[in-house]
C-alpha cells in the first residue's frame, strides 16, 4: 500500500511538472504571437488609421448641382482619393440634431449648415504635403466656401508611425529573448526534478545519448502541444478582432498569419528541444556529489 501511495505521488509530481511546463510555454508563445501580429501588421494598422482621415469641402449655398457633380467626379479621378461622399445640409442638420438631442433648426428658424463633400484618401497620400496640395486645388473653385481637415492629426501620424514601428521591433526582439529564457527555465526545472534518475542511469552504464533521448522526446511533444494550444488561443483572438474590426481584414492577411503561426510552432518545438538537450547535458556532466 505504501508503495502504491509512493507511485501515485510520483506520478502526480511528474504530471504537475509537465503541466507547469505546458502552461508556461503556452502563455509565452501566445504573448509572443500577439507581439508578432502587431509587428507584422504595423503597416496595415497605420494604413487603416490614415484612411480614416477625412477632408471636408464645404460648399456655398449658390453652388449648382452640376458644379457639385463635376467636382465630385474630378476628385474621384484623383489617384489620391479613395472615396467621396456628398452630404446635403438637410442630412447634416438631421445628424447634428441626433447628436445633440435637440432640433436646433426649429430653434434658430433656419439651417446654418452647408452642403459638403467628405473625401477619404488612400493611405500613401495621407501626408501634409499631398493633402495641402489637394486642398489648394479645391479651394480655387468659386462655389467652395471652406476646405478643412485635421492637420495636427496627420502630422502626428507622419511623425510617430516610423517611431512606433522601431519601438515595436525592439520590444518584440526583447520579448523573444525573455521567451527563450522563460522556456529554458521551465524545462530546466522539470529536468532538475529528475537529476537523480539521470545520474542513476549513467552509473549503471547508459550512454549520454540513450539518457537524453526520452527526455528530448517527452519535452518535444510538450513543445508541440504547447504550440498548438498557443495557436488555438491566437486563432480565437484573431477571430474576435476580425469580428469587432472587420475593416482591418486580419483574417485575409494569409502571408502574415502564416509567418506568425509557423514562427510560433518553430520556436515552441525548437526551444524545448534545445533547452532539454542542454539541461540534460548539464546533469550528465556533473559529478555524483554535485547533484545534491
Amino acid at each position: 500500500m505504501a508503495k502504491n501511495f509512493h507511485d501515485n505521488y510520483q506520478k502526480r509530481r511528474v504530471l504537475t511538472s509537465y503541466l507547469s511546463v505546458v502552461i508556461s510555454i503556452t502563455l509565452v508563445l501566445f504573448l509572443l504571437g500577439i507581439m508578432g501580429l502587431f509587428l507584422l501588421n504595423t503597416k496595415n494598422l497605420a494604413s487603416h488609421f490614415k484612411e480614416q482621415i477625412v477632408m471636408t469641402v464645404y460648399l456655398k449655398d449658390n453652388a449648382k448641382d452640376i458644379e457639385i457633380i463635376q467636382m465630385q467626379k474630378k476628385i474621384q479621378l484623383n489617384p489620391a482619393a479613395k472615396k467621396v461622399q456628398y452630404t446635403s445640409k438637410e442630412e447634416a442638420a438631421e445628424q447634428y440634431a441626433r447628436d445633440i438631442g435637440e432640433d436646433f433648426v426649429e430653434f434658430l428658424g433656419y439651417n446654418p449648415l452647408l452642403n459638403s463633400l467628405d473625401i477619404y484618401f488612400n493611405s500613401a497620400y495621407v501626408n501634409t504635403l499631398s493633402l495641402n496640395q489637394t486642398k489648394t486645388e479645391i479651394e480655387i473653385s468659386d462655389f467652395v466656401d471652406e476646405v478643412v481637415y485635421d492637420q495636427p492629426l496627420v502630422t502626428l501620424l507622419d511623425e510617430n508611425i516610423q517611431r512606433i514601428s522601431f519601438i515595436l521591433l525592439i520590444t518584440t526582439a526583447l520579448f523573444i529573448l525573455i521567451a527563450i529564457i522563460l522556456i529554458n527555465s521551465s524545462i530546466r526545472l522539470s529536468i532538475y526534478s529528475k537529476r537523480f534518475i539521470i545520474k542513476t542511469m549513467q552509473l549503471v552504464g547508459a550512454t549520454k545519448s540513450f539518457i537524453r533521448r526520452p527526455f528530448i522526446w517527452i519535452h518535444l511533444r510538450l513543445g508541440i502541444f504547447s504550440s498548438i494550444l498557443a495557436l488555438i488561443a491566437l486563432s480565437f483572438l484573431l477571430w474576435e478582432i476580425d469580428k469587432r474590426f472587420p475593416e482591418l481584414e486580419m483574417m485575409q492577411q494569409t502571408n502574415e498569419l502564416s509567418i506568425i503561426f509557423v514562427g510560433v510552432l518553430i520556436l515552441g518545438v525548437g526551444m524545448t528541444s534545445l533547452s532539454t538537450f542542454f539541461a540534460t547535458q548539464r546533469y550528465l556532466n556533473l559529478k555524483t556529489d554535485a547533484i545534491y
